[in-house]
């Protein structure tokens, strides 16, 4: 069997929440992004990384890119985590803003997460409802997908973390297996 390595950065719980549901799955190995220190991918087939978006970037992908030298010959996936529905445009920007260069070609996938403004820290907090405001002085009907998630999530607390969004997948790896 095809020996499977899952590092994540899970800022609020919904990219674990998906790292515990991928571990039901098959067995793999799982690391937090900041506590995988040994560097060494040699002994696995596939590494899937698994991150939330913020402000359009996908958390910990940095450190993912400066180990990607040692991986290429890997069987790599990104899951994504983030508050919004899947909205075909966005994720096509998140992607052309996150996967350059040596990413480019890694497949991708979307999941969507969870909304707690209790939980935010205070920069985020204060953040979302700067964005919220100005959202909200839009027409509506010029609003995109996000720009309204975000705005009827406003004082929410929203779980969407659904094992249907890692269905594709979880195809994906049992095709390559």
């Amino acid at each position: 069997m095809a020996k499977i390595l899952i590092l994540y950065k899970s800022k609020y719980g919904a990219t674990k929440k998906y790292v515990d549901m991928l571990s039901a799955e098959f067995p793999c190995d799982i690391y937090e992004l900041k506590s995988y220190k040994g560097n060494d991918f040699s002994q696995y087939d596939w590494i899937i990384f698994a991150g939330g978006i913020y402000a359009s970037g996908i958390s910990g992908l940095n450190t993912l890119r400066k180990n990607y030298r040692n991986i290429p010959h890997k069987k790599m996936i990104i899951f994504c985590v983030g508050a919004s529905p899947f909205d075909e445009k966005t994720f096509e920007e998140v992607k052309a803003q996150n996967l350059k260069e040596d990413l480019k070609d890694v497949p991708i996938f979307y999941g969507r997460g969870a909304w707690d403004e209790s939980k935010m820290t205070w920069t985020d907090r204060t953040l979302c409802k700067m964005l919220q405001k100005a959202v909200a002085k839009k027409d509506s009907d010029a609003c995109e997908p996000w720009m309204k998630a975000l705005l009827c999530a406003s004082g929410q607390s929203c779980d969407w973390t659904d094992k249907k969004y890692l269905l594709p997948l979880l195809n994906y790896i049992k095709a390559g297996i």
